[in-house]
């Protein structure tokens, strides 16, 4: 890599780059511990995979300037595993889903994101800005006003700061206001050391205590597989949004092997599987940082604060903390998609609603995304399938009637398309004109096989012409009409 490329990839904003991935550090602390609890796992779990995932993806992975580390996603996997076979079957898990991103990386998946309509993406969104809102509330219930004012005071800062000045990003000055505050007047509230523990070590490296057997195999395979799924997919999606907030664009194949040595590199450290951070990435965005540097100070500075500055950092109120990811929230939600529903068409709405419905409901990115994703599906489909139209001639000197068909023949429109032949009506010749439709796939084609057969049974010669080159490539392929007579086929021989 040459100097140039390097400035490019690195340092072409250093001041922004580092300010934001030390406000992210700070905000990743209590998630990663959070995270860890919800696993089942020591802090520190969680903590050792922010710093690793955080570091290696901003080396290997496709996204500059956004953030990677432990995720509630990938720990509410998690649970069961670590429950009833313990810590080491998470970690070989974690490396097993790494190896499997690696490959879905190579056999560049990352180009399924295409199919992943805007309506989805954007429910995706807003169903995240809810979660992130609702996963403060625990900490803004049945506590003192002194909370309820830390926080109003840290959302003042956060707004109120860039009016007057952005050369600091306000969540780091509202972090480090709020906790100077808290000390001084030595406030009783919440911080981030009564979350839990903080390491006091450098994680190192060790390798998971299982044996090596296709029982193992058999116990975490099926984790590792919706690890590597949920994780994929949750970082594909906050690369395209990422992509939006910086007007740039991402090797989404690369993301998906950076993902994957960033996993397979936290287990032999003792850290859980993670992906993509929406939250964390936004901050990032909007605290200024754009490239790799921003990542990867993210990840250093938080095992440097953890590690060696645990005791100040476990000081940080919580309060400061949750003004921040509120700000994450009202910076996440696509508030235009309110206006949206009455102007875009009722099927991107509805998707868009399902897509949030499901994912707050359940709390589950992928079924929320596979939701949107099939209904995009189901209403591209039944759109496309009524672009069809038959026209009908008449010929009765010569006893002939012709088809024209115009459209696209499929899965979705294969009954129209059957629906529009007569046949109670005899006729000696029947022509069926396929020059301006296009057959896609074998419903299609079964299609014109039955009304082929039911026509000869009634009688007719039936003359099918003007197929494209595809369509006829797929008819030859899968088609019976012009290989076996009517009731041979009828007969099921």
């Amino acid at each position: 890599m040459n100097f140039q490329s390097l400035r490019s990839a690195w340092f072409f904003n250093t001041r922004n780059d580092l300010l934001a991935g030390l406000v992210v550090a700070l905000a990743l602390i209590p998630e990663a511990i959070a995270f860890s609890i919800i696993a089942g796992v020591d802090p520190k779990v969680g903590l050792y995979a922010s710093f690793s995932i955080a570091t290696i993806t901003a080396f290997a992975g496709g996204r500059p300037g956004m953030i990677s580390a432990a995720t509630g996603a990938m720990a509410l996997v998690m649970v069961s595993l670590v429950k009833d076979h313990g810590l080491d079957y998470l970690l070989a898990a974690s490396i097993l889903a790494g190896l499997l991103q690696v490959v879905a990386g190579w056999a560049r998946l990352g180009a399924l994101m295409r199919f992943v309509s805007r309506s989805v993406v954007t429910g995706f969104v807003n169903a995240l800005a809810i979660l992130i809102f609702l996963a403060q509330l625990p900490e803004l219930t049945h506590v003192t006003w002194q909370v309820y004012a830390m926080t109003a005071a840290g959302l003042a800062i956060i707004y109120g700061l860039p009016r007057l000045t952005k050369a600091v990003p306000s969540p780091l000055v509202t972090i480090v206001l709020l906790t100077g505050v808290s000390i001084a007047l030595g406030l009783d509230i919440r911080t981030v050391g009564d979350m839990g523990a903080l390491p006091d070590s450098l994680p190192t490296f060790l390798i998971p205590d299982i044996p090596l057997t296709f029982e193992t195999l058999a116990i975490i395979l099926p984790y590792s597989l919706t690890l590597m799924v949920v994780g994929l997919l949750e970082s594909l999606m906050t690369a395209t949004i990422v992509d939006d907030m910086t007007d740039t664009r991402s090797n989404k194949n690369r993301e998906c092997v950076g993902q994957g040595v960033a996993n397979i590199a936290t287990g032999f450290i003792g850290g859980m599987a993670g992906c993509a951070m929406i939250g964390q990435s936004v901050i990032n965005v909007k605290s200024g940082g754009r490239g790799r540097l921003s990542s990867l100070t993210a990840g250093v500075v938080l095992l440097v604060l953890v590690v060696f500055l645990g005791d100040w950092v476990a000081r940080i109120p919580m309060a400061a903390l949750v003004a921040v990811m509120i700000m994450v929230s009202i910076g996440t939600f696509d508030w235009n998609s309110f206006r949206n529903l009455r102007e875009h068409p009722k099927s991107s709405s509805v998707v868009m609603l399902a897509t949030v419905a499901v994912t707050v409901y359940t709390h589950d990115l992928a079924k929320g995304v596979l939701t949107g994703v099939l209904l995009s599906g189901f209403f591209f489909a039944h759109k496309i399938g009524q672009i069809l139209a038959i026209q009908v001639e008449q010929d009765d000197a010569r006893g002939c009637r012709s088809y024209t068909i115009y459209g696209q023949v499929f899965f979705a429109s294969a009954d129209r398309f059957m629906g529009a032949f007569d046949f109670d009506t005899p006729h000696r010749r029947v022509r069926i004109d396929l020059t301006h439709a296009h057959f896609w796939d074998i419903t299609a084609v079964s299609a014109l096989d039955k009304v082929v057969f039911k026509l000869r049974r009634k009688g007719a010669v039936v003359e099918v012409l003007g197929l494209n080159q595809a369509s006829a490539t797929l008819v030859d392929k899968f088609g019976v009409h012009d290989k076996h007579d009517a009731d041979t086929v009828l007969n099921g021989h």
